[in-house]
């Protein structure tokens, strides 16, 4: 239709009140719906999208797809319809802008660009999961209202637009011709096209991923990731070019962010996020370290820190006495008991002296660094005795990941789950666990939630150091125990630098779904008996199934099986070929990871009887992770055992 409508007239039973905006896809008006008696976006098709009869009824099909979904971040598609021979879409009308206006008027805050980068990939996934690609993502269709809600426009309708791209070689993106249409939104959309839609080839989800990579680069940067002055420029940027990185553009944004963009950019969509909920964990993982560390800056504000003068009361008289220091007390005794001036200040300035060195030691003594820390059980408050695993798997997770501090010593499981149940004097455990520091925690879950409260005391001093309350949806268990890892760390005081806190950060899975199944793993497996050893392979078993990328789950499942013919539960010959292609697959994945290191070289060590490979393979485990209890404790048994191996033969 070339006509604008005109105010007051009606298209079916949708009465126009005005023109809202036109663009390839057609013009859109605000229009009333006179039978709900409510305000909609009536979209007007172009004659020459609605007379392509296959091209309409693949828009119809999918369009009816994309209004089944509900979701609060995606517009809500209320009818496609025709009358005389114009064919509509009508949709919920949203007061306020577009993303493409705001960023034109204003630049974004990091916190407000992650608010809204967290909406549209709610959104996506939403639409991912019924099998809907959007195929049009950019600022345009973006839409923000006064309240902060983000809804994202257009799913299912880019689908009529869509125009193949002849297939090119990467060597000839110079024979790219733009498809004849309307200059603008070719240039439009061009901009924040994947690469796979830039050639022509068949899309998927990943495709919306890498469209969303764009709009976010430019909602932190305030530039576009790929430019030129016409279409054929940018696809030819979009196919060659490597975006300038962020941080270069804007130095607040933190690395992990820009590592999320760089991922979700990735022109192979095989390196990419393969799916919007493993970009959107990643979001929400980065917002809420953002959070802490800005909760972190406030309580650590200059001039805040607590007086830590230490005050001694006089004992006790008729009348109550106000608190005085050593000091001040002996002064007052000396003068009341009439000894004299001199006398007095000969014994207030030793005092003083003396009092200053006690102090000045208490005071160094606060300060000094905690190089040591044991993380008991937690304990479950759970009516339901089938969370059990959360309590030990929540600290036995925490446990490994301090362990790979280099600067800190950890106490293992080994030596801290014997107080698993029993009275908590966490002073009196640090003493036996020779430690500066105990952190204690206690677990309750309630269906979908959790509420985990932890406490971090200096046995030293018997001083709280540190507590907090965490109350978090069991998907975010994930993100909640690796934020309690960086608090502690912090709260520690321990100078670390980016290379040494990997460990702390470093994502074993994104699926919450796997973790979980691996923690129930892993308290079936501390268990030792049969039964409790072969539920524990099948529970690394399912979360390898939900995340075949789950290295610790094949580590874990390798250690079990190497474990198995000790007690006996299997014979040597079933269990360690078993245990060696675990360990073999967790290191394909992820070569750095220490437990499998140590699961082979046990391999070698009992069963192969390779002790050069048993060795090395031990020896990289330490490296990689100094703390590890059972690389070393093994590493000994062996050495141990060779010795005597060689002492015998030189007696023979």
């Amino acid at each position: 239709m070339s006509e604008t409508l005109a105010v007051n007239s009606n298209i079916s039973h949708y009465r126009i009140v005005s023109k809202i905006g036109a663009g390839g896809m057609g013009e859109v008006y605000l229009a009333e719906d006179t039978r709900l008696n409510r305000k909609v976006a009536l979209k007007i098709l172009p004659p020459e999208f609605a007379e392509d009869k296959d091209r309409m009824s693949r828009f119809v099909r999918e369009a009816k797809s994309a209004s089944s979904l509900n979701h609060p971040n995606i517009i809500t598609i209320h009818e496609i319809g025709e009358s005389d021979g114009v064919h509509y879409i009508a949709t919920e009308f949203i007061e306020g802008e577009t993303l493409h206006d705001r960023l034109k008027d204003e630049s974004l805050s990091l916190k407000s660009a992650l608010d809204i980068a967290i909406q549209i990939v709610s959104a996506l996934q939403a639409a991912h999961s019924a099998n809907i690609i959007h195929r049009d993502i950019k600022p345009e269709n973006v839409m923000m209202r006064s309240d902060g809600l983000v809804k994202v426009l257009d799913f299912g309708i880019a689908k009529l637009s869509e125009q193949k791209i002849e297939s090119i070689d990467e060597e000839a993106e110079t024979a790219i011709k733009p498809p004849s249409t309307n200059p603008g939104m070719i240039i439009g959309t061009a901009n924040y096209m994947s690469p796979e839609q830039a050639k022509g080839k068949e899309i998927d989800a990943r495709s919306d991923i890498f469209s969303f990579g764009i709009v976010l680069y430019e909602m932190l940067s305030g530039r576009r990731a790929f430019a030129g002055e016409n279409a054929l420029e940018i696809i030819s940027s979009i196919l060659k070019d490597e975006p300038k990185a962020i941080r270069q553009l804007s130095p607040a944004v933190p690395q992990e962010i820009e590592r999320i963009v760089n991922k979700a950019l990735r022109k192979d969509a095989d390196e990419r996020y393969q799916t919007a909920r493993g970009l959107l964990t990643d979001l929400k993982d980065a917002k809420q370290e953002l959070e802490f560390q800005d909760k972190l800056e406030r309580t650590s504000a200059p001039n805040r820190e607590e007086p830590k003068t230490q005050m001694m009361t006089a004992p006790p008289t008729a009348e109550p006495q106000p608190a005085t220091s050593s000091a001040e007390y002996i002064t007052r005794e000396v003068k009341k008991h009439k000894r004299g001036v001199a006398l007095g200040s000969i014994i207030l300035i030793a005092l003083l002296g003396v009092g200053g060195w006690f102090f000045s030691l208490r005071s160094s003594s606060d300060n000094a660094p905690i190089d040591s820390i044991a993380v008991l059980p937690f304990q479950n408050r759970s009516a339901d005795a089938n969370t059990e695993y959360l309590s030990d798997g929540l600290a036995e997770s925490l446990i490994y990941r301090l362990s790979q501090l280099p600067n800190l010593r950890v106490s293992p499981t080994s030596s801290v789950f014997r107080y698993k149940g029993k009275e908590t004097d966490v002073k009196k455990i640090g003493n036996e666990l020779g430690v500066n520091a105990v952190l204690s925690g206690r677990i309750i879950q309630r269906g979908e939630s959790i509420a985990i409260s932890v406490e971090l005391v200096d046995v030293r001093n018997n001083k709280l150091i540190w507590g907090e309350q965490y109350q978090r949806k069991m998907s975010e268990l994930l993100a909640t125990q690796r934020e309690i890892a960086t608090e502690i760390t912090q709260k520690l005081r321990l100078k670390l630098s980016g290379e040494e806190t990997k460990g702390l950060t470093k994502r074993y899975t994104d699926n919450n779904e796997a973790y979980q199944l691996y923690l129930k793993g892993r308290y079936h497996f501390a268990k030792r008996t049969k039964d409790d050893m072969q539920r524990s392979i099948e529970y690394f078993q399912q979360a390898i199934l939900l995340d075949p990328n789950f290295a610790l789950a094949y580590a874990s499942t390798a250690e079990c099986y190497n474990q198995m013919p000790t007690y006996p539960y299997l014979s040597p010959k079933e269990a360690f070929p078993l245990a060696k292609a675990a360990a073999q697959r967790a290191l394909e994945i992820d070569p750095t990871l220490a437990e499998a290191h140590t699961a082979l070289a046990n391999y070698f060590a009992t069963y192969d009887w390779n002790w050069a490979e048993a060795e090395r393979s031990f020896k990289r485990a330490i490296e990689l992770d100094p703390n590890n209890s059972a690389a070393h404790f093994r590493y000994g048994q062996i050495y141990l055992r060779r010795r005597d191996d060689t002492t015998k033969l030189s007696r023979n």
